[in-house]
C-alpha cells in the first residue's frame, strides 16, 4: 500500500513541479532586450562564401537569441566602403563588420598578421596560433586602439597566386608589373620591382580589362570564376605564397559589444566559431570543381618558378625586418608568429608534409 501511495505521490507531483519551470522560461526571455545591429561586409554579394559568412553569422545570432538580437548584414559599399569597414566600426556609425584586418595596414602594419603574411601560417596553423598560441590576445590588445573587439570568423585556406595578362617566367618579369595585391605582400612585390595597388573586389575586372592593372590576386577558383578574371588575364598562378591561409574577423564596436547581455555576447562567439570552421570546408568543396571548369574554359594554370619564390622569400624577410625595426608592436607580434611558425613547421614537416608529398602524387600515378 505504501509503495502505491508513493508512486501516486511522485506521479502527482511531477506536473506541479514542471509548472514553475515552464512559466520561468518566458520570464527569463523577457529580461533580454530587443537589440538591432548593422553589419558591413568588405565583400560583394557575388562572392557567396565570403559574403555568405556575414549572413550566416547574423542568422545564427538571431536563432540563438530567439530573435531578440538581430544583425542586418550589408554587402560592400551599401553602408560603408569595402576597405573602410573598420573605420565605420571604430566611429560607432556601424556596430560591426566582417572584414580582413590586413586591409588596414595603413593604420598599423601589425594588423596583417591576423589575416595573412607571406610565407606564414596556413589555415590550420593560424587557428592554433590564434586560439592557443597567444595570437588572438595580441589582436585584442591592438584593436583596443580602435575601440573594437574581434572574433575569428572564417578562413579561405591557401589562396591562388593571381591572374596575369602575360606569363611571368623570371624575376625580371615581375619588374614594372602593376599588381592588385593586399597586405604586406604588396610591399614584398614592390621589393621585387612591381607596383602594387589595393583595388576593391568589385573593381578588379574592369581594371584588368582597361589595363589599369596587369595582374590581380583575389582568393581562389570559386570566387575568381564568379568575378570572370580568366576572360581578361588568362595566366593563373599558384601558389598564393603570401596567403597560405587568410583569416577573416567579425569586428564589433567595443562600446556596443560591452552593452550587450552576456547571452548575446555568447551568441556572437558561438556564431563566429561555427562560421570559422565552415568557411574553409566550403572552399575545399567548391574550389576543385571551379578549377576544373576554369582550366576547361581556357585558363592557363601555371606555377611560380623556384627563383621567383626564393626572391620573394628574401624580400619578405627584408620587409619584416624593416617593419620590426620601426614598430615595436610589429616586432612583438612577429616574434610570437615566427616562434609559433618555426615550431609548427617542424612538426608538420614530419606529419602533414611527408604524407602530402606521397599521397597527392600517388593518387594520380600509383595503380
Amino acid at each position: 500500500m505504501s509503495s502505491s501511495v508513493n508512486r501516486r505521490a511522485l506521479l502527482g507531483a511531477a506536473p506541479a513541479a514542471a509548472v514553475p519551470v515552464m512559466l520561468a522560461a518566458p520570464a527569463v526571455a523577457q529580461t533580454n532586450p530587443e537589440v538591432r545591429w548593422r553589419l558591413t561586409s568588405s565583400f560583394p554579394k557575388n562572392t557567396d562564401i565570403l559574403w555568405g559568412t556575414a549572413e550566416a553569422v547574423a542568422r545564427r545570432v538571431g536563432e540563438l537569441t530567439e530573435g531578440k538580437f538581430r544583425i542586418q548584414a550589408f554587402s560592400a559599399g551599401e553602408i560603408a566602403p569595402a576597405l573602410s569597414a573598420l573605420d565605420a566600426v571604430q566611429s560607432g556609425s556601424i556596430e560591426c563588420c566582417h572584414t580582413a584586418t590586413y586591409y588596414y595596414i595603413g593604420k598599423d602594419p601589425t594588423l596583417a598578421f591576423f589575416t595573412a603574411v607571406p610565407f606564414g601560417l596556413n589555415a590550420r596553423q593560424n587557428t592554433a596560433w590564434l586560439r592557443f598560441g597567444g595570437g588572438q590576445q595580441l589582436l585584442d590588445e591592438l584593436l583596443r586602439d580602435y575601440s573594437a573587439v574581434s572574433f575569428p570568423c572564417g578562413d579561405t585556406g591557401a589562396q591562388m597566386g593571381g591572374w596575369f595578362r602575360r606569363e611571368i617566367r623570371t624575376v625580371d618579369d615581375v619588374k614594372g608589373l602593376k599588381f592588385r595585391i593586399t597586405g604586406l605582400a604588396g610591399q614584398v612585390f614592390a621589393k621585387m620591382g612591381a607596383t602594387p595597388s589595393v583595388t576593391p573586389a568589385s573593381d578588379i575586372y574592369s581594371s584588368l580589362e582597361r589595363g589599369t592593372i596587369d595582374a590581380a590576386e583575389f582568393v581562389g577558383p570559386h570566387d575568381d570564376e564568379k568575378l570572370g578574371f580568366a576572360r581578361v588575364a588568362p595566366n593563373y598562378y599558384a601558389p598564393g605564397f603570401w596567403e597560405p591561409g587568410a583569416r577573416l574577423h567579425f569586428i564589433a564596436n567595443q562600446r556596443a559589444y560591452d552593452a550587450l547581455p552576456a547571452a548575446y555576447k555568447a551568441a556572437i562567439q558561438v556564431a563566429c566559431a561555427e562560421a570559422d570552421a565552415e568557411m574553409v570546408a566550403k572552399y575545399d568543396v567548391a574550389n576543385p570543381q571551379a578549377l576544373r571548369r576554369l582550366v576547361a574554359a581556357g585558363a592557363q594554370l601555371r606555377f611560380w618558378s623556384r627563383p621567383i619564390l626564393e626572391a620573394a622569400w628574401r624580400a619578405t624577410n627584408e620587409v619584416m625586418t624593416e617593419q620590426a625595426d620601426k614598430n615595436e608592436r610589429f616586432k612583438k607580434v612577429l616574434e610570437s608568429n615566427r616562434k609559433f611558425r618555426d615550431e609548427v613547421y617542424t612538426w608538420h614537416r614530419v606529419s602533414e608534409n611527408s604524407f602530402d608529398n606521397f599521397a597527392f602524387t600517388a593518387a594520380q600515378t600509383v595503380r
